[in-house]
């Protein structure tokens, strides 16, 4: 058992130390008007960011960016960043993805629609949702897979913690 909690633990600790020096990818998406935008221009030096990868099929998903959404007002007292919520879902359901995200008025959201998955693929995403905190420049600091109520809590406290 131990034996597993150490390999366990050394996977961690190479993976945090990967996404720690990994940059946010130049990929073209759509963005909420239907204009091709590159990722990259959402780095801007100035505003860390929440990069959260989510489906229309993807329950914990849409309750994760829903309690993001609703903590965000008060979030934002206390730290400036942006949230980019990333949709997933092929061309077939991006009309759905868009209504969904108006209807749960995650407004205040950047919102990108990535069609061909090309932005998912470059940042190694497998499963939603997958969530990343990325600093001013661009770097990714944090990210954590899955969702349970509260961890959203989590998010803030790394956005905080890069004004140090």
């Amino acid at each position: 058992m131990k034996t597993a909690r150490a390999i366990i633990l050394t996977i961690a600790l190479l993976l945090s130390s990967m996404y720690a020096s990994a940059q946010i990818p130049a990929v073209k998406v759509e963005n909420a008007k239907g204009e091709t935008v590159s990722t990259g221009s959402l780095v801007d030096g100035k505003t860390p960011m929440i990069i959260s990868f989510w489906a229309t099929t993807c329950k914990p998903c849409i309750q994760e960016l829903d309690a993001i959404n609703e903590a965000l007002p008060d979030w934002l007292e206390e730290a400036e960043f942006r949230v980019v919520a990333v949709s997933t879902d092929d061309a077939r359901f991006t009309a759905k993805a868009r209504s969904l995200a108006q209807g749960r008025g995650w407004g205040d959201f950047t919102l990108l629609f990535d069609k061909n998955q090309e932005f998912m693929r470059a940042m190694n995403v497998t499963l939603t949702p997958q969530v990343y905190v990325v600093d001013k420049d661009g770097k990714i600091v944090y990210s954590h897979t899955g969702y349970s109520p509260g961890s959203e809590n989590e998010l803030l406290k790394k956005i905080k913690e890069l004004k140090k």
